[in-house]
């Protein structure tokens, strides 16, 4: 086959792409923000939720460096103006794999488009998914997705503690597969909030909704170990299991029935969790935060939160595995009190009947001397967040067979 007669047919399959992409149809969430309807046949391969991170500014491109959990065909990236409070003018977007640092593998930067233009306009709390590009991402795959972001001002959209390096630049470089232009490092994902692709027929995806755990603090940075990356890895391998995607939902701080770090996970649960498109179960693992913010939160008013999430997950056709929470003294916030609001919201977790399924966290990491602390080989240092051998613990104890629940 000869170049140009390629290219030809490369800009043929495209074109059938884009003309096969389902229209922006928005629907409303709870928290006020319009999401759209996610793409059909598309499974989440990424997502980081959002958040107020920082002011805007125009003129800059951002590379923000992913890692895909399942494969697929038919790439499409969500960009996020969920916070903003002015339009997000993004003037083009790529889509390429990392080599290393800020270069990408000669050959793989593609654009992206939006309803087949190469810029798109998002109004104060749009969010938008981008067309599908051609061709295949393998699972575990470095992906960079290259935003120029032509105008922008005021509040600024995304996930403050990334916990991986991205880069940064003034001016419009989002084509560029080199990396010399990309001086500025990021510890933070800026407009992006999920990452979609068509995986094989039968495959899903499981929501991690969360905190800082989930979030990572602690775990090694640029070397993906929070415990849902654990968790993609075991699900990558696992022969049976047809649940291949993972999603981190979780916030750093966040709570399930305030809002403070980020909206609470009510108010966010739709966003984030419920419109991602081929979940199956969302794995609700919160409420450490709300304990210990010495705010007077009762066991009865943490489960009453729970079971909103739940019956909304249920709703959604979701299934739930409720983890219990980890235990914390040695936290400077930890006091008698909180303990026993945990032991209770635990027990509740364990007994209810509420989830589909548990997973035991509190059980995998409480020290056998003193149920009331991490276990020293556990401990990241501070008393409440695991180290990496602690987020591998937590992940290699779900029963991969929990995620394929089905609800009719």
């Amino acid at each position: 086959m000869s170049g140009a007669v390629r290219r030809r047919l490369v800009g043929v399959l495209a074109l059938c792409s884009l003309l096969l992409a389902p229209a922006h149809v928005p629907s409303a969430t709870a928290a006020g923000v319009a999401v759209p309807a996610p793409p059909a046949k598309s499974v989440v391969t990424w997502a980081a939720s959002a958040d107020r991170t920082g002011e805007a500014a125009g003129d800059r491109s951002y590379r923000l460096i992913v890692r895909t959990s399942v494969g697929g065909t038919g790439l499409r990236v969500r960009v996020s103006n969920a916070f903003g409070d002015r339009p997000l003018v993004i003037g083009s977007a790529y889509a390429g794999l990392r080599e290393s640092g800020a270069r990408l593998r000669p050959g793989t930067n593609r654009r992206l488009g939006f309803d087949g233009s190469a810029s798109v306009t998002l109004a104060p709390g749009e969010i938008r998914y981008s067309d599908p590009l051609p061709g295949r991402v393998a699972a575990m795959s470095d992906l960079a997705v290259s935003l120029y972001v032509r105008e922008a001002g005021g509040p600024a959209t995304g996930h403050g503690m990334a916990l991986q390096t991205s880069y940064a630049t003034g001016g419009n470089h989002a084509a560029r597969e080199r990396d010399g232009a990309y001086t500025e490092r990021l510890g933070s994902w800026f407009y992006l909030d999920a990452v979609t692709v068509e995986a094989e027929r039968g495959a899903g995806a499981v929501v991690t909704l969360g905190d800082s755990i989930t979030d990572g603090w602690q775990s090694g940075a640029d070397r993906n170990l929070r415990w849902p990356d654990f968790l993609a890895r075991r699900l990558h391998g696992a022969a049976g299991s047809t649940v291949k995607g993972v999603a981190n939902a979780g916030i750093s701080g966040n709570q399930v029935l305030a809002d403070g770090a980020a909206q609470s996970a009510l108010k966010r649960l739709d966003r984030d969790v419920l419109s991602l498109p081929g979940v199956r179960t969302v794995v609700l693992f919160e409420g450490v935060n709300d304990i210990k913010a010495h705010t007077g939160v009762t066991a009865a008013a943490l489960t009453a939160g729970y079971r909103e999430i739940i019956d909304r997950s249920h709703a959604a056709g979701l299934c739930v595995i409720g983890a219990t929470v980890l235990p914390f003294k040695g936290w400077s916030e930890w006091d008698p009190q909180e303990e026993a609001v945990r032991a209770e919201v635990n027990e509740w977790i364990r007994t209810s009947g509420a989830v589909d399924a548990v997973a035991d966290f509190d059980k995998v990491l409480r020290s056998p001397y003193d149920t009331e602390r991490m276990l020293p080989t556990f401990d990241g240092g501070d008393h409440l967040h695991p180290n990496d051998k602690g987020m591998q613990a937590m992940a290699d104890s779900v029963a991969l067979k929990s995620l394929e629940c089905a609800r009719d």
